[in-house]
């Protein structure tokens, strides 16, 4: 507690960086114009998920203490944060309302790995356990799905022609489009990948480095991280098939016109009749 207390003090020094990295983090995001497809800046959104961060910090800090003694509280607790990071997913995907799917490839990953846990014991059901193991896993799971989601959307966008000339070549239509969205959703996996490949070299991750700080040795520490880094990829890459299996089945899509299938029938219907 001391070793912690000493290295990130929370004291009125720590909101003003805190306060001035903020700052500095919009406005350079404001100057270099950063912003999607739709060219709707980052600037905003910067601004607004660090404000965010800090009051759903604070509250669970609040609340954390009285959810991990009560057993209800602490699996509605994990279902509230996979509710969440389903709904962020989905909305980061796509606008309509298909964006429920997104669900699917976050419980697909998470839900084995951490069934697999508790039934062998690894992790206790008790709330200091299992929240930051659930919370790393479904984070992870919800990263997983956005950046194969978003990539495999937009290549099927960019490269419609080639999934035409798929179906022209006699290919299912799923088929064709796993053709083309397969590799750019497969780029989903490099983040994860790529940290795995370099811990301890490059970077020393939160996991490793709160064990050290709560008093455990290095070899602790190390097992630790090695563990989170292996469930996060085997639920990054169960998340990643089932996300590339659902967009090339049109489950999730971004064509707002699949939403309202009978405007669209019947208008054809009067097309032919006039």
């Amino acid at each position: 507690m001391l070793l912690a207390a000493t290295l990130l003090p929370v004291n009125r020094t720590l909101g003003v960086v805190l306060a001035v990295l903020l700052v500095a983090a919009v406005a350079v995001t404001a100057l270099a114009r950063l912003a999607d497809h739709r060219e709707r800046g980052y600037a905003r959104a910067v601004a607004l998920a660090g404000l965010r961060a800090a009051v759903q910090l604070a509250v669970v800090s609040a609340l954390i203490g009285w959810v991990v003694h009560r057993a209800a509280s602490l699996a509605g607790f994990v279902l509230l944060m996979f509710a969440v990071a389903s709904w962020t997913a989905g909305r980061r995907i796509t606008d309509n309302r298909s964006w429920v799917w997104a669900a699917l490839p976050i419980a697909a990953g998470v839900g084995p790995v951490v069934a697999v846990l508790l039934l062998t014991g690894l992790v206790p059901f008790q709330g200091l356990a299992l929240i930051p193991v659930a919370g790393i896993l479904i984070g992870g799971g919800m990263t997983a799905t956005v950046l194969a989601g978003r990539r495999a959307l937009d290549e099927l966008r960019t490269r419609r022609g080639e999934v035409e000339a798929g179906l022209a070549l006699g290919l299912l239509e799923r088929d064709a489009r796993l053709e083309v969205a397969r590799p750019a959703a497969s780029d989903a996996l490099l983040p994860g990948l790529d940290q795995t490949r370099t811990v301890g070299l490059v970077t020393l991750p939160g996991a490793f480095v709160g064990m050290l700080l709560g008093g455990a040795s290095p070899v602790q520490a190390g097992a630790v991280q090695l563990f989170v880094l292996v469930a996060l990829l085997a639920v990054q890459s169960v998340a990643v098939a089932v996300v590339l299996e659902l967009i090339a089945r049109g489950r999730l899509h971004r064509d707002a016109a699949r939403r309202r299938p009978f405007i669209r029938s019947r208008t054809l219907g009067e097309a032919e009749g006039e």
